[in-house]
């Protein structure tokens, strides 16, 4: 055998080596991703019906970081963007009355998560950044199975905005996007998320003054919609209710007889979300502590 047919042999081997080593790199990789996704399905069923709020506080950063990990394998895979945006939010929502800085960086993050699954659309992408009726035009290319997506976005945008503020004015150019997407999740599936999307319009009517847009008449309707969807079950949309509508109207007696439903809901009301009901129990006995200072 020649100098040359030896030298292409080898070359070949080396070739077949790096091809089937990059090919179980790859492999390996993929099987990563593929049980990241598993993991993530059933740890967000295992994680809703958790009951103890104080324990998933401490759980979660862990939960953030290795959700990280998986999208540090796979950038653009909207499974595991989806599940770490809410996983993101969720964790800033639990901490937000307490650290308001660190619930805005968590909000944000969640924010971009959303945004890298809705980008892949192309007419959105291009029109993000753009005038407010361009961005509101560019939601009519979505449809209902991207109503999880959008209302990742709507939450988290609406979080970042509300805890960042008073230190960033800018937060405030989101306004508009906000109810953009308010609509188009209304128009697309108003039942997601327990009437997620009634509850958040409810909410952000009757958070606002009059003055600069606020509704609460609006806020009323749209609150009384979320409650039929849920059932009166999704405990979250009750404390909303109070803190935001019975508090802008100032009835004493709406505000404490919300709350106090909320208090003397039985365990497991709402299995499937019994951490987030858990969360609103806890959230009911610290605002009805603040009866007197707000009426």
């Amino acid at each position: 055998m020649n100098k040359t047919c030896v030298i292409n042999r080898n070359l070949l081997l080396v070739t077949a080596f790096i091809f089937i080593f990059s090919g179980c790199s790859s492999m390996k990789k993929n099987m990563m991703v593929d049980t990241a996704k598993f993991m993530g399905k059933y740890g967000k069923k295992v994680t809703n019906k958790y009951p103890d709020p104080k324990q998933m506080i401490q759980a979660m950063p862990a939960m953030i970081v290795q959700s990280d990990m998986f999208i540090e394998m796979s950038p653009n895979d909207p499974e595991l963007l989806l599940s770490a945006s809410e996983l993101n939010a969720g964790y800033a929502m639990l901490i937000k009355d307490t650290d308001k800085k660190r619930s805005s960086k968590y909000y944000k993050k969640a924010k971009e998560y959303a945004l890298r699954i809705l980008k892949s659309n192309y007419g959105f992408k291009h029109a993000f950044n753009k005038s407010d009726e361009k961005y509101a035009k560019a939601l009519l290319n979505f449809e209902k199975e991207d109503v999880p997506a959008l209302f990742a976005l709507l939450t988290s945008t609406l979080g970042w905005i509300t805890t960042s503020a008073s230190d960033n004015s800018y937060a405030l150019l989101d306004v508009p996007k906000v109810e953009a997407l308010m609509e188009r999740i209304l128009t697309l599936d108003d039942t997601y998320k327990f009437g997620g999307a009634h509850a958040v319009i409810g909410t952000y009517n009757a958070a606002r003054a009059v003055m600069i847009g606020g509704n609460p008449k609006k806020a009323k309707l749209h609150f009384d919609k979320a409650f039929m969807i849920s059932e009166r079950k999704f405990l979250l949309w009750h404390v909303y209710y109070a803190q935001y509508y019975a508090f802008r109207i100032q009835d004493r007696e709406l505000f404490v007889s919300t709350l106090n439903e909320v208090i003397s809901a039985p365990d497991n009301l709402l299995p499937e979300q019994n951490l987030v009901n858990e969360i609103a129990k806890f959230k009911a006995l610290a605002l009805l502590k603040t009866v007197d200072d707000q009426f």
